[in-house]
Protein backbone atom coordinates (compact mmCIF):
# COMPACT_ATOMS: atom_id res chain seq x y z
CA UNK A 1 0.00 0.00 0.00
CA UNK A 2 1.28 3.45 -0.88
CA UNK A 3 1.56 5.82 2.07
CA UNK A 4 1.36 9.47 1.10
CA UNK A 5 3.58 11.25 3.59
CA UNK A 6 3.74 14.83 4.81
CA UNK A 7 6.57 15.74 2.46
CA UNK A 8 4.29 15.39 -0.57
CA UNK A 9 2.83 18.76 -1.55
CA UNK A 10 -0.85 18.78 -0.42
CA UNK A 11 -2.44 19.46 -3.81
CA UNK A 12 -0.38 16.78 -5.52
CA UNK A 13 -0.99 14.33 -2.67
CA UNK A 14 -4.73 14.78 -3.13
CA UNK A 15 -4.53 13.95 -6.83
CA UNK A 16 -2.31 10.90 -6.26
CA UNK A 17 -4.72 9.66 -3.62
CA UNK A 18 -7.64 10.13 -6.02
CA UNK A 19 -5.86 8.21 -8.79
CA UNK A 20 -5.08 5.35 -6.41
CA UNK A 21 -8.54 5.21 -4.83
CA UNK A 22 -10.29 5.33 -8.20
CA UNK A 23 -8.16 2.54 -9.62
CA UNK A 24 -6.81 4.77 -12.38
CA UNK A 25 -3.30 4.12 -11.09
CA UNK A 26 -1.77 0.73 -10.36
CA UNK A 27 -0.65 0.58 -6.70
CA UNK A 28 2.91 -0.18 -7.81
CA UNK A 29 3.17 3.34 -9.24
CA UNK A 30 2.00 5.19 -6.13
CA UNK A 31 5.47 5.73 -4.67
CA UNK A 32 6.86 7.10 -7.94
CA UNK A 33 3.97 9.54 -8.36
CA UNK A 34 4.39 10.72 -4.76
CA UNK A 35 8.11 11.28 -5.27
CA UNK A 36 7.89 12.90 -8.71
CA UNK A 37 5.68 15.99 -8.55
CA UNK A 38 4.38 17.03 -11.99
CA UNK A 39 4.64 20.71 -11.06
CA UNK A 40 8.46 20.48 -11.05
CA UNK A 41 8.35 19.74 -14.79
CA UNK A 42 5.94 22.47 -15.88
CA UNK A 43 7.02 25.90 -17.21
CA UNK A 44 6.11 29.17 -15.45
CA UNK A 45 3.66 29.97 -18.28
CA UNK A 46 1.53 27.05 -19.43
CA UNK A 47 -1.83 26.42 -21.05
CA UNK A 48 -4.11 23.97 -19.20
CA UNK A 49 -6.95 22.41 -21.16
CA UNK A 50 -10.36 23.07 -19.61
CA UNK A 51 -12.42 19.91 -20.12
CA UNK A 52 -15.72 21.78 -19.64
CA UNK A 53 -15.11 24.45 -22.27
CA UNK A 54 -12.69 22.40 -24.43
CA UNK A 55 -10.36 25.39 -24.62
CA UNK A 56 -6.85 26.23 -23.46
CA UNK A 57 -5.99 29.39 -21.55
CA UNK A 58 -2.68 30.67 -20.22
CA UNK A 59 -1.69 30.29 -16.58
CA UNK A 60 1.28 32.31 -15.26
CA UNK A 61 2.81 31.18 -11.98
CA UNK A 62 4.29 34.62 -11.34
CA UNK A 63 0.91 36.33 -11.67
CA UNK A 64 -1.30 33.70 -10.02
CA UNK A 65 0.68 31.16 -8.03
CA UNK A 66 -2.36 29.48 -6.44
CA UNK A 67 -4.17 29.18 -9.76
CA UNK A 68 -1.08 27.81 -11.48
CA UNK A 69 -0.62 25.10 -8.87
CA UNK A 70 -4.32 24.34 -9.01
CA UNK A 71 -3.94 23.45 -12.68
CA UNK A 72 -0.68 21.59 -12.07
CA UNK A 73 -2.55 19.36 -9.61
CA UNK A 74 -5.60 18.87 -11.82
CA UNK A 75 -6.22 15.78 -13.94
CA UNK A 76 -6.01 17.71 -17.21
CA UNK A 77 -3.51 17.89 -20.07
CA UNK A 78 -1.37 21.02 -20.18
CA UNK A 79 0.15 22.49 -23.34
CA UNK A 80 3.74 23.57 -22.83
CA UNK A 81 4.67 24.57 -26.40
CA UNK A 82 2.80 25.98 -29.41
CA UNK A 83 3.76 26.03 -33.08
CA UNK A 84 7.01 24.05 -32.64
CA UNK A 85 8.44 26.79 -30.43
CA UNK A 86 7.77 29.74 -32.73
CA UNK A 87 4.95 31.02 -30.50
CA UNK A 88 5.50 33.86 -28.05
CA UNK A 89 3.30 35.42 -25.40
CA UNK A 90 0.71 34.21 -22.91
CA UNK A 91 -2.18 33.76 -25.35
CA UNK A 92 -2.58 30.29 -26.89
CA UNK A 93 -0.84 29.73 -30.20
CA UNK A 94 -2.18 28.10 -33.34
CA UNK A 95 -1.17 24.44 -32.94
CA UNK A 96 -0.17 22.75 -29.65
CA UNK A 97 3.10 20.88 -30.20
CA UNK A 98 4.27 19.72 -26.77
CA UNK A 99 2.43 19.02 -23.55
CA UNK A 100 2.13 17.24 -20.22
CA UNK A 101 -0.58 14.60 -20.48
CA UNK A 102 -3.33 14.26 -17.90
CA UNK A 103 -2.01 12.30 -14.91
CA UNK A 104 -4.73 9.66 -15.23
CA UNK A 105 -3.68 9.00 -18.84
CA UNK A 106 -0.01 8.79 -17.82
CA UNK A 107 -0.89 6.34 -15.05
CA UNK A 108 -3.02 4.21 -17.38
CA UNK A 109 -0.31 3.99 -20.04
CA UNK A 110 2.30 3.06 -17.43
CA UNK A 111 -0.06 0.33 -16.24
CA UNK A 112 -0.27 -0.95 -19.82
CA UNK A 113 3.54 -0.91 -20.04
CA UNK A 114 3.74 -3.49 -17.22
CA UNK A 115 7.28 -2.79 -16.05
CA UNK A 116 9.21 -4.61 -13.35
CA UNK A 117 12.68 -4.39 -11.87
CA UNK A 118 15.43 -4.89 -14.41
CA UNK A 119 13.52 -4.01 -17.58
CA UNK A 120 14.99 -1.56 -20.06
CA UNK A 121 12.64 1.13 -21.42
CA UNK A 122 12.78 3.37 -24.47
CA UNK A 123 10.50 6.41 -24.32
CA UNK A 124 9.57 8.23 -27.54
CA UNK A 125 8.84 11.90 -26.83
CA UNK A 126 10.53 13.33 -23.74
CA UNK A 127 8.24 16.37 -23.56
CA UNK A 128 8.46 17.90 -20.09
CA UNK A 129 10.52 14.99 -18.76
CA UNK A 130 7.90 14.01 -16.19
CA UNK A 131 7.12 10.58 -17.66
CA UNK A 132 10.84 9.79 -17.96
CA UNK A 133 11.29 10.83 -14.33
CA UNK A 134 8.53 8.47 -13.20
CA UNK A 135 10.12 5.59 -15.12
CA UNK A 136 13.60 6.43 -13.82
CA UNK A 137 12.36 6.59 -10.23
CA UNK A 138 10.70 3.19 -10.57
CA UNK A 139 13.43 1.41 -12.55
CA UNK A 140 16.62 3.43 -12.10
CA UNK A 141 18.19 6.04 -14.37
CA UNK A 142 20.31 3.57 -16.33
CA UNK A 143 17.25 1.59 -17.40
CA UNK A 144 15.55 4.51 -19.18
CA UNK A 145 16.34 6.19 -22.51
CA UNK A 146 14.13 9.02 -23.76
CA UNK A 147 14.20 10.42 -27.31
CA UNK A 148 13.02 13.96 -28.14
CA UNK A 149 13.00 15.52 -31.62
CA UNK A 150 13.00 19.15 -30.44
CA UNK A 151 16.39 20.27 -29.05
CA UNK A 152 14.92 23.06 -26.90
CA UNK A 153 12.26 20.78 -25.43
CA UNK A 154 14.96 18.19 -24.71
CA UNK A 155 17.19 20.77 -23.02
CA UNK A 156 14.37 22.05 -20.80
CA UNK A 157 13.34 18.51 -19.87
CA UNK A 158 16.92 17.53 -19.06
CA UNK A 159 17.29 20.52 -16.75
CA UNK A 160 14.04 19.60 -14.97
CA UNK A 161 15.12 15.97 -14.66
CA UNK A 162 18.48 16.92 -13.16
CA UNK A 163 16.75 19.36 -10.82
CA UNK A 164 14.63 16.48 -9.58
CA UNK A 165 17.70 14.28 -9.07
CA UNK A 166 17.00 12.03 -12.07
CA UNK A 167 19.48 11.30 -14.86
CA UNK A 168 18.01 9.03 -17.56
CA UNK A 169 19.65 9.20 -20.98
CA UNK A 170 17.91 11.97 -23.01
CA UNK A 171 18.70 11.82 -26.74
CA UNK A 172 17.88 14.48 -29.35
CA UNK A 173 16.80 12.53 -32.43
CA UNK A 174 13.82 11.41 -34.49
CA UNK A 175 11.95 9.07 -32.19
CA UNK A 176 10.26 7.35 -35.13
CA UNK A 177 13.66 5.74 -35.74
CA UNK A 178 13.88 4.57 -32.15
CA UNK A 179 17.38 4.59 -30.69
CA UNK A 180 19.44 1.72 -32.16
CA UNK A 181 22.55 2.19 -29.96
CA UNK A 182 20.58 1.15 -26.87
CA UNK A 183 18.59 -1.70 -28.38
CA UNK A 184 17.21 -4.14 -27.42
CA UNK A 185 14.58 -2.70 -25.11
CA UNK A 186 12.13 -4.70 -23.02
CA UNK A 187 9.52 -1.97 -23.20
CA UNK A 188 8.82 0.96 -25.52
CA UNK A 189 6.36 3.73 -24.72
CA UNK A 190 5.43 6.64 -26.98
CA UNK A 191 4.04 9.89 -25.61
CA UNK A 192 3.17 11.17 -29.08
CA UNK A 193 0.57 9.67 -31.40
CA UNK A 194 1.47 7.94 -34.64
CA UNK A 195 -0.52 7.12 -37.77
CA UNK A 196 1.50 3.93 -38.26
CA UNK A 197 3.77 1.95 -35.96
CA UNK A 198 7.37 2.48 -37.11
CA UNK A 199 8.81 -0.95 -37.68
CA UNK A 200 12.09 0.26 -36.17
CA UNK A 201 10.29 0.09 -32.83
CA UNK A 202 9.52 -3.59 -33.32
CA UNK A 203 13.07 -4.38 -34.44
CA UNK A 204 14.50 -2.66 -31.36
CA UNK A 205 12.18 -4.34 -28.85
CA UNK A 206 13.09 -7.72 -27.41
CA UNK A 207 11.01 -10.81 -28.26
CA UNK A 208 8.00 -10.83 -25.97
CA UNK A 209 8.52 -7.16 -25.21
CA UNK A 210 5.72 -4.59 -25.07
CA UNK A 211 5.07 -1.45 -27.11
CA UNK A 212 2.52 1.08 -25.81
CA UNK A 213 1.60 3.99 -28.08
CA UNK A 214 -1.27 6.31 -28.99
CA UNK A 215 -2.39 5.40 -32.52
CA UNK A 216 -4.94 6.93 -34.85
CA UNK A 217 -5.79 7.83 -38.41
CA UNK A 218 -5.94 11.08 -40.31
CA UNK A 219 -9.74 11.10 -39.99
CA UNK A 220 -9.89 12.81 -36.60
CA UNK A 221 -8.14 13.42 -33.29
CA UNK A 222 -9.95 10.40 -31.83
CA UNK A 223 -6.96 8.16 -31.13
CA UNK A 224 -6.57 5.14 -28.88
CA UNK A 225 -3.72 3.61 -26.91
CA UNK A 226 -2.56 0.32 -28.40
CA UNK A 227 -0.63 -2.29 -26.40
CA UNK A 228 1.41 -4.54 -28.68
CA UNK A 229 3.33 -7.69 -27.77
CA UNK A 230 6.35 -8.33 -29.97
CA UNK A 231 6.41 -11.81 -31.52
CA UNK A 232 9.09 -14.22 -30.34
CA UNK A 233 10.60 -14.25 -33.84
CA UNK A 234 10.26 -10.43 -34.03
CA UNK A 235 8.43 -10.65 -37.35
CA UNK A 236 5.66 -8.41 -36.04
CA UNK A 237 3.70 -7.23 -33.02
CA UNK A 238 0.05 -7.55 -32.13
CA UNK A 239 -2.40 -6.41 -29.48
CA UNK A 240 -5.56 -4.55 -28.56
CA UNK A 241 -6.45 -0.92 -28.10
CA UNK A 242 -6.96 -0.22 -24.41
CA UNK A 243 -8.56 3.24 -24.12
CA UNK A 244 -9.53 6.33 -26.15
CA UNK A 245 -7.18 9.30 -26.03
CA UNK A 246 -6.31 12.46 -27.95
CA UNK A 247 -2.59 13.03 -28.39
CA UNK A 248 -0.42 15.42 -30.36
CA UNK A 249 0.94 13.72 -33.45
CA UNK A 250 4.55 13.02 -34.25
CA UNK A 251 5.75 15.78 -36.56
CA UNK A 252 6.14 13.45 -39.53
CA UNK A 253 2.64 12.05 -38.95
CA UNK A 254 0.69 15.29 -38.88
CA UNK A 255 -2.15 15.43 -41.40
CA UNK A 256 -1.55 17.73 -44.35
CA UNK A 257 -4.34 18.59 -46.77
CA UNK A 258 -4.91 21.32 -49.33
CA UNK A 259 -6.55 24.62 -48.23
CA UNK A 260 -10.34 24.66 -48.02
CA UNK A 261 -10.52 27.00 -51.02
CA UNK A 262 -9.09 24.31 -53.29
CA UNK A 263 -12.01 22.02 -52.42
CA UNK A 264 -14.81 24.58 -52.61
CA UNK A 265 -13.75 27.63 -54.64
CA UNK A 266 -15.54 30.75 -53.45
CA UNK A 267 -16.98 28.70 -50.56
CA UNK A 268 -20.24 28.32 -52.50
CA UNK A 269 -21.14 24.84 -51.29
CA UNK A 270 -24.39 24.49 -53.21
CA UNK A 271 -22.83 25.58 -56.50
CA UNK A 272 -19.75 23.36 -56.10
CA UNK A 273 -21.67 20.23 -55.10
CA UNK A 274 -21.90 17.37 -57.57
CA UNK A 275 -24.20 15.33 -55.33
CA UNK A 276 -26.85 16.33 -52.81
CA UNK A 277 -28.44 13.88 -50.40
CA UNK A 278 -29.74 13.63 -46.83
CA UNK A 279 -28.30 11.84 -43.84
CA UNK A 280 -29.60 10.02 -40.80
CA UNK A 281 -26.51 10.85 -38.78
CA UNK A 282 -26.80 13.35 -35.94
CA UNK A 283 -24.27 15.41 -34.02
CA UNK A 284 -24.45 12.75 -31.29
CA UNK A 285 -22.68 10.32 -33.63
CA UNK A 286 -19.55 12.45 -33.70
CA UNK A 287 -18.37 11.50 -30.21
CA UNK A 288 -15.96 8.72 -29.39
CA UNK A 289 -15.88 5.87 -30.36
CA UNK A 290 -17.48 6.30 -33.79
CA UNK A 291 -14.85 8.71 -35.22
CA UNK A 292 -12.15 6.21 -34.24
CA UNK A 293 -14.04 3.41 -35.97
CA UNK A 294 -14.70 5.59 -39.01
CA UNK A 295 -11.02 6.33 -39.25
CA UNK A 296 -10.22 2.63 -39.42
CA UNK A 297 -12.49 2.26 -42.45
CA UNK A 298 -12.05 5.49 -44.41
CA UNK A 299 -9.52 7.59 -42.53
CA UNK A 300 -6.26 6.67 -44.23
CA UNK A 301 -7.03 9.15 -47.03
CA UNK A 302 -9.77 11.30 -45.51
CA UNK A 303 -9.85 13.86 -42.73
CA UNK A 304 -12.73 15.59 -40.97
CA UNK A 305 -13.36 18.97 -39.35
CA UNK A 306 -16.14 19.98 -36.98
CA UNK A 307 -17.34 23.41 -35.89
CA UNK A 308 -19.93 23.29 -33.11
CA UNK A 309 -22.30 26.18 -32.60
CA UNK A 310 -24.95 25.57 -29.98
CA UNK A 311 -26.94 22.42 -30.73
CA UNK A 312 -25.56 21.95 -34.24
CA UNK A 313 -22.24 21.06 -35.85
CA UNK A 314 -20.92 22.00 -39.27
CA UNK A 315 -19.16 18.82 -40.34
CA UNK A 316 -16.74 18.57 -43.24
CA UNK A 317 -14.93 15.67 -44.87
CA UNK A 318 -11.87 16.27 -47.07
CA UNK A 319 -9.96 13.85 -49.29
CA UNK A 320 -6.23 14.10 -48.63
CA UNK A 321 -4.85 12.89 -51.96
CA UNK A 322 -7.65 14.34 -54.10
CA UNK A 323 -10.18 17.17 -53.87
CA UNK A 324 -13.17 15.14 -52.74
CA UNK A 325 -15.26 16.80 -50.07
CA UNK A 326 -18.58 16.59 -48.24
CA UNK A 327 -20.38 18.96 -45.87
CA UNK A 328 -23.47 18.87 -43.68
CA UNK A 329 -24.91 20.62 -40.64
CA UNK A 330 -25.74 17.99 -38.04
CA UNK A 331 -28.03 18.60 -35.07
CA UNK A 332 -28.19 17.13 -31.59
CA UNK A 333 -30.81 14.38 -31.50
CA UNK A 334 -32.37 15.38 -34.81
CA UNK A 335 -31.53 13.48 -38.02
CA UNK A 336 -32.05 14.35 -41.68
CA UNK A 337 -29.69 17.07 -42.78
CA UNK A 338 -28.81 18.05 -46.31
CA UNK A 339 -25.40 16.80 -47.43
CA UNK A 340 -23.38 18.35 -50.24
CA UNK A 341 -20.61 16.35 -51.90
CA UNK A 342 -18.03 16.98 -54.61
CA UNK A 343 -14.94 15.48 -56.17
CA UNK A 344 -14.18 11.96 -57.42
CA UNK A 345 -15.24 10.21 -54.17
CA UNK A 346 -18.57 10.38 -52.40
CA UNK A 347 -17.09 10.69 -48.94
CA UNK A 348 -20.38 11.06 -47.11
CA UNK A 349 -21.73 7.91 -48.72
CA UNK A 350 -18.64 6.11 -47.42
CA UNK A 351 -19.28 7.57 -43.96
CA UNK A 352 -22.90 6.38 -44.01
CA UNK A 353 -21.79 2.87 -45.03
CA UNK A 354 -19.27 2.86 -42.22
CA UNK A 355 -21.88 3.97 -39.69
CA UNK A 356 -24.23 1.16 -40.76
CA UNK A 357 -21.38 -1.35 -40.41
CA UNK A 358 -20.47 0.01 -36.97
CA UNK A 359 -24.10 -0.12 -35.79
CA UNK A 360 -24.56 -3.68 -37.08
CA UNK A 361 -21.40 -4.72 -35.21
CA UNK A 362 -22.94 -3.53 -31.93
CA UNK A 363 -21.41 -0.04 -31.90
CA UNK A 364 -18.03 -1.36 -30.70
CA UNK A 365 -15.81 0.72 -28.47
CA UNK A 366 -12.07 1.02 -28.87
CA UNK A 367 -11.37 -2.03 -26.70
CA UNK A 368 -12.93 -4.34 -29.30
CA UNK A 369 -10.42 -3.23 -31.90
CA UNK A 370 -6.85 -4.39 -32.24
CA UNK A 371 -3.79 -3.95 -34.41
CA UNK A 372 -1.24 -6.20 -36.07
CA UNK A 373 1.93 -4.58 -37.37
CA UNK A 374 4.45 -6.25 -39.68
CA UNK A 375 7.14 -4.98 -42.07
CA UNK A 376 4.30 -4.52 -44.58
CA UNK A 377 2.43 -2.08 -42.33
CA UNK A 378 -0.42 -1.97 -39.81
CA UNK A 379 -3.58 -4.04 -40.07
CA UNK A 380 -6.44 -3.08 -37.72
CA UNK A 381 -9.05 -5.67 -36.80
CA UNK A 382 -12.31 -6.08 -34.88
CA UNK A 383 -12.51 -8.62 -32.05
CA UNK A 384 -9.83 -10.94 -33.47
CA UNK A 385 -6.88 -10.74 -35.90
CA UNK A 386 -8.84 -13.06 -38.18
CA UNK A 387 -11.35 -10.23 -38.74
CA UNK A 388 -9.27 -7.48 -40.40
CA UNK A 389 -10.94 -4.25 -41.45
Amino acid sequence: MTVIGRRVRPGWAELVRFLLDSGAMAPQWGEAFCAVDRARFLPPVMWPYDMATRTSAGSDRRADRAGWYGWADADVPITTQWDDGRHEGAAPGRVPTSSASAPSVVAAMLRDLDVHDGVKVLEIGTGTGWNAALLAHRLGDRQVTSVEVDPQVAATATAALHGAGRHPDVVVADGLLGHPPGARYDRLIATVAVRAIPYAWVRQTAPGGVIVAPWGTAYSHADAVVRLAVADDRTGAQGRFTRPVEFMKARAHRTARAPHSEYVPGNDVAAAAESVTTTGLTADDLGHPFPFAAGLRIGRDCTSAADRRGASVSYWLYGISDRSWAAAVLHDGRPTSTVYQGGPRRLWDELETTHRWWTAAGRPGTDRFGLTTTPDGDRPWLDAPQQPL
